[in-house]
């Protein structure tokens, strides 16, 4: 059974989440954007998510790559890229290296 393939504390990980969180805010704010106008660019429902995904405590959801890519300006392939050093970064050193 698939349990946590990073092998990090649950420390570590929330580490990394609030990191990405902390780059998403900087992608937005290079972008003019407040997170009510994310939301909207986005279709979040509400703008507080985006607060929660900045925060590290929520997760931009792969169906929306492309679209927050879009919405802060950012080349979708690099914006992945960016996502999965945080998300993923057992297969980010898989694949790109540290």
């Amino acid at each position: 059974m698939y349990v946590n393939m990073q092998r990090r504390t649950e420390s570590a990980v929330q580490d990394l989440r609030r990191e990405g969180g902390r780059w998403l805010k900087e992608l937005r704010e290079a972008a003019g954007l407040s997170q009510r106008e994310l939301a909207h660019a986005v279709g979040a429902e509400y703008y507080t998510f985006i607060s929660q995904v900045e925060l590290g405590r929520g997760r931009v959801p792969p169906d929306k790559y492309k679209v927050w890519a879009a919405a802060v300006g950012v080349d979708t392939r690099e914006f992945v890229m960016g996502l999965m050093h945080y998300y993923d970064p057992v297969t980010y050193n898989i694949l790109f290296g540290d």
